[in-house]
């Protein structure tokens, strides 16, 4: 556990917490950035060029920016996805999910993007280096077959993409500069909490293992910057807990900021092939998820939200679990309870996704709070592990609020708990329109932390109504991905409105020329 440290959260009266969800690529470091922290030289390829680094849309610093400047928070919290991890930059390193090897199932659509922006594939050694370097003294278990392969050194893993005159590399070379892009990813969008020297926490999503360095070493490299909060000694890398302290001094817990590591995809498909078939048939598909759905929190997460709140009232010494909030990447099933189901033809009408495809929903006023926003279908995992269930038996927890889904900005208040959204404030991503897109803010007060007050800081407040390229921004809020998403366009009734007068000309001109033919 971390107390934050005083000055900066030790008195909870009117303390303030920006919560962000970007999908973040790196970038060449700019002067007016902080140094970052590095124990080596950025490693060159074999001609001398500097390895390929992702393009950065240029608006997604500045609202993070003035937020900063217009809040004054306390604490920054990062939901998870903080990494881009599918884009073409890791196309070598690529984990489409967790225990496979870097690089050899890049999903189709990263090959398309990568061809686009002119990235290759690198060649690379079969064998890893350093492996071979290992004594075979039985201490390694894989030594003996890898020192049996020694001999396939030489051939090119990605010999059909890579240039002919491209010297190959090994893995751990490429892992190298794959981390020196994830350190440059942290400088670039830690970059306004640095400058302000205002604490920060981040959590994981389902896209930043995919850069192939997974949440542990990620872990690691946080805690390269200053003001970072994630503990070496967490549960897990995502799955802390931040205590505040009274502000009297009296060293009583008043609030806890619960991070969670809500997982990524679901199951291990090398594992067991056969329980996720999808996977196996289309392991290159344009959904990550394809059709097996999403992860949950680990069982040792969930127990974690009830001894931590043990731990908490120990500490008080009364035994009470302290008023606390959860943030996490992927949100339960209970955030449709959020929702109302209503006809299909109902406009802006949203359908469900997975189990709940087929349904169409809107949000309920009567339980969310003004400003609520539902843009897309909640992407939650398949199976329900209980957790909502956990905040309630485990009690003081007063809200859990997630990312992932970019569109969606709701507040509701159900099963006893607020069940929330941050939407994207990234540019690198699909999302709402640019006026709604941003950070959400959180204001607390000692006496009574879970009358919290919250409210967006959005593009259109911070920094403007557009953006530098709309166009993108437009594709993005209206790209067809499915059946599903086709039928959620035709129920927004701008486009159902441009769509059915289209149709109306051109039906009309038919008519013309028939006529005129007579």
């Amino acid at each position: 556990m971390i107390q934050l440290p005083c000055g900066a959260a030790g008195n909870v009266k009117d303390r303030r917490v920006c919560c962000a969800k970007q999908h973040y690529v790196p970038r060449l470091v700019r002067h007016d950035e902080p140094a970052i922290p590095r124990r080596r030289q950025l490693p060159r390829a074999a001609d001398g060029r500097h390895p390929r680094r992702p393009q950065r849309a240029p608006d997604t610093l500045p609202p993070f920016r003035e937020a900063i400047c217009k809040a004054d928070p306390d604490l920054v919290v990062f939901t998870g996805d903080q990494i881009r991890g599918y884009d073409p930059a890791y196309i070598d390193t690529f984990l489409r999910r967790r225990g496979e090897e870097p690089g050899a199932r890049v999903r189709a659509v990263t090959e398309v993007e990568a061809k686009l922006r002119g990235i290759k594939r690198r060649a690379r050694d079969r064998v890893n280096n350093r492996l071979l370097a290992m004594k075979s003294d039985g201490s390694n278990p894989d030594a003996q077959q890898t020192a049996s392969t020694a001999s396939t050194m030489s051939t090119l893993v990605y010999s059909t993409t890579s240039d002919p005159q491209d010297v190959p590399t090994t893995l751990d070379e490429l892992m190298d500069e794959t981390r020196d892009k994830v350190r440059r990813t942290f400088a670039g969008f830690l970059g306004p909490v640095i400058e302000a020297e205002v604490p920060f926490a981040a959590t994981y999503g389902n896209h930043d293992f995919q850069c192939g360095i997974l949440a542990d070493e990620q872990d690691g490299i946080y805690r390269e910057f200053p003001g970072c909060l994630n503990p070496v000694d967490s549960p897990e890398p995502g799955t802390f807990a931040l205590p505040i302290e009274a502000s009297d001094g009296s060293g009583r817990v008043a609030m806890s900021v619960m991070m969670v590591n809500s997982g990524d995809y679901a199951g291990k498909p090398e594992e067991n092939d056969a329980q996720y078939p999808a996977y196996v048939v289309n392991p290159r598909g344009l959904d990550l998820a394809d059709s097996d759905g999403y992860g949950t929190p680990s069982p040792e997460a969930i127990d974690w939200l009830g001894a931590v709140q043990s731990e908490l009232g120990e500490r008080n010494g009364d035994g009470k679990p302290v008023p606390a909030i959860a943030f996490q990447h992927i949100p339960p099933q209970e955030f449709y309870d959020c929702l109302k189901e209503v006809p299909a033809w109902t406009p802006n009408a949203v359908e469900g996704a997975r189990t709940h495809a087929g349904h169409c929903y809107v949000l309920n006023h009567e339980i969310c709070r003004p400003g609520s926003r539902l843009g897309e279908a909640i992407g939650c995992a398949d199976e329900n592990v209980g957790e909502v269930d956990a905040l309630r038996e485990a009690g003081g927890y007063f809200a859990l609020f997630c990312g992932h889904d970019h569109k969606n900005a709701f507040v509701g208040h159900t099963h006893g708990i607020d069940l929330g959204y941050a939407p994207t404030c990234g540019f690198e991503c699909y999302g709402p329109k640019s006026r709604y897109r941003g950070i959400r803010l959180f204001e607390f007060h000692e006496s009574n932390p879970a009358g919290y007050v919250t409210r967006m800081l959005t593009w259109g407040d911070l920094v403007g109504r557009y953006s530098s390229n709309e166009v993108r921004v437009w594709f993005e809020d209206h790209c067809v991905t499915g059946a599903i998403s086709m039928r959620n366009e035709l129920r927004r009734p701008q486009v159902f409105a441009v769509l059915a007068g289209a149709m109306s000309l051109g039906f009309m001109a038919v008519i013309r020329s028939l006529v005129k033919k007579r």
